[in-house]
């Protein structure tokens, strides 16, 4: 099976990604999602059986849109495309996934999101003058801050408004230093991880976080699938932190996760149950359009 990693380059996890495929008897190589063209009906990627979305450069509004309706186009044609692209739209925007979240029932941080500084100042107060700001996109923890002065709240945000950003700002909450990383694949918790802040609050292992290796309780397993589900992903890392009062808040889920700190932690090949998951779904999918009512779409596959 020939797999295309779309990516904006051959880093880490694209390389792991194409060892794995390799070992298993596939064909996963990498291909810039700046490259990506099409022309009726044929797309650049027409060539391969299966995509993974590693990570979406930056670039105008129209060029990301273009690339999410390749993505949907692959789909229509019945490629797989892991993750979806409709999850990969969700996941993306930060708001639209604690929507989602919101409407599963599931916990989430109290959040208010505007456009206007004055707005985010009356945000600032309602939260409880102490706040994390947040861009509407982004991940590894890059771009956060913690606010807790009204100063420079007001500040950030007449900032923050003077550049057309959305103000995206969630509660601060207390956490006993560290969070949880639960990898899904495919409805199950493959492993999970601790992640200890190596200072304050953030506990992303690319701000200097340190890893744990822990088996998940039945309740940490529900929220985390509950969460995939919510947002319609497949392969995810779901956030979970602890509520001062008990239980967990689902703090993010991101559709495009990292393992490089998570395979050593766990002692699993992260990769190569990325590339079994993709193949199998695949095939399914190819047996599916082959012979339509022939194939048991409740059987589990083994």
């Amino acid at each position: 099976m020939n797999i295309a990693l779309l990516s904006s380059g051959a880093g880490w996890h694209v390389r792991d990604l194409m060892r794995a495929a390799a070992a298993l008897g596939h064909r996963a190589e990498a291909v810039d999602f700046r490259r990506v063209w099409a022309s009726l009906p044929k797309l650049s990627l027409s060539g391969y059986d299966a995509v993974i979305v590693r990570t979406m450069p930056p670039g105008s509004l129209e060029q990301v849109v273009f690339r999410m309706d390749v993505l949907h186009q692959l789909e229509a044609s019945g490629k797989r495309v892991l993750n979806s692209a409709r999850a990969l739209e969700v996941c993306i925007d930060k708001y639209l996934a604690c929507a989602r979240l919101d409407a599963a029932g599931l916990p989430t941080p109290a959040t208010i999101v505007c456009q206007d500084a004055e707005t985010a100042l009356a945000a600032f107060e309602q939260l409880g003058g102490d706040v994390v700001v947040k861009p509407l996109f982004g991940s590894e923890g890059r771009g956060m801050v913690r606010i807790s002065d009204p100063e420079i709240a007001w500040r950030t945000f007449r900032t923050l408004e003077r550049t057309q950003a959305v103000l995206y700002l969630q509660q601060f909450i207390h956490h006993p230093g560290w969070d949880l990383r639960v990898f899904v694949i495919g409805g199950r918790v493959l492993t999970a991880m601790r992640r200890h802040a190596r200072d304050g609050w953030r506990t992303n292992v690319a701000q200097g976080g340190r890893t744990e290796l822990v088996a998940v309780t039945l309740e940490e397993e529900r929220l985390a699938l509950a969460a995939a589900s919510a947002v319609g992903v497949q392969v995810a890392g779901i956030d979970l932190l602890p509520r001062p009062d008990g239980g967990y808040y689902v703090l993010e889920v991101n559709a495009v996760p990292g393992w490089r700190a998570l395979a050593p932690t766990s002692g699993l090949d992260v990769a190569m149950e990325i590339v079994r998951f993709l193949t199998r779904e695949a095939c399914s999918d190819l047996a599916v359009a082959r012979n339509p009512d022939k194939v048991d779409r409740d059987r589990p596959f083994s």
